[in-house]
């Protein structure tokens, strides 16, 4: 009988850490988009309309009809998608329901 007289294998490396931050960048960057975007919205909507027509600053906005347009094409999207996403657990919900009732009265009868 030989016995094996090497050393046992080195334990696996330690997984990498955990990026403790990557959540506060992520934060941060969404708050950043949020202000740039509430900014110039205000800029346009509130400044822009006492700026002459034929300033070269307007060429950085759309046509101010459009600061109608878009915040209601996204409040219809945003109400499409809530609606959808209630109406598919309502009708999950109810199939379940469903088949519990039927597997109930399978039992009793």
């Amino acid at each position: 009988m030989v016995r094996d007289l090497s050393p046992p294998p080195p334990p696996p490396p330690p997984p990498p850490p955990p990026r403790p931050h990557l959540d506060k960048l992520v934060g941060l960057a969404m708050l950043v988009a949020a202000s740039v975007i509430f900014t110039y919205y205000t800029i346009w909507t509130l400044l822009m309309p006492f700026v002459d027509d034929d300033h070269p600053l307007q060429n950085f906005f759309p046509p101010r009809v459009w600061a109608i347009r878009i915040p209601v094409i996204l409040i219809l999207l945003g109400s499409a998608v809530v609606g959808s996403f209630l109406s598919m657990v309502m009708i999950r919900s109810n199939r379940k329901k469903a088949a519990k009732a039927k597997a109930a009265a399978k039992k009793k009868a």
